[in-house]
């Protein structure tokens, strides 16, 4: 059995009243440019009204640091008209160690694969 070293990093965004619209359309180019990252395992938007959810997996801590950086503009875009609320990021301790300089900034709360398996 291969050894799951997958990550998630699941954030969420408040969009600011009246750019409900406009935040779709960043979201819909940037599901347009991670579809092409060889590491991104998978990657969409889920939205509850101006609340949104984006569901990210990678395969390790490189494919999310590579990741952040091709998407760092489109991203800052996203949050010139929403704030990220709350930031999870999921996976093995070994994996987990490579993220946390580079996303504390972000002030993720991190949570460290026990019991699984990966088919």
């Amino acid at each position: 059995m291969n050894k799951d070293l997958s990550c998630t990093i699941v954030p969420y965004f408040q969009v600011q009243e009246g750019k409900l619209e406009a935040f779709k359309a960043i979201t819909t180019k940037m599901v347009k440019q991670t579809k092409a990252e060889p590491k991104c395992l998978y990657y969409s938007f889920y939205f509850d009204g101006d609340t949104v959810f984006c569901r990210e997996a990678y395969d390790g801590a490189e494919g999310i640091l590579e990741h952040l950086e091709r998407i760092g503009p489109l991203l800052d875009q996203a949050l010139s008209i929403s704030e990220i609320t709350f930031l999870e990021v999921h996976g093995p301790s070994e994996e987990l160690a490579k993220l946390k300089a580079p996303l504390a900034e972000l002030s993720p709360r991190y949570f460290e694969l026990g019991d699984g398996f990966k088919k």
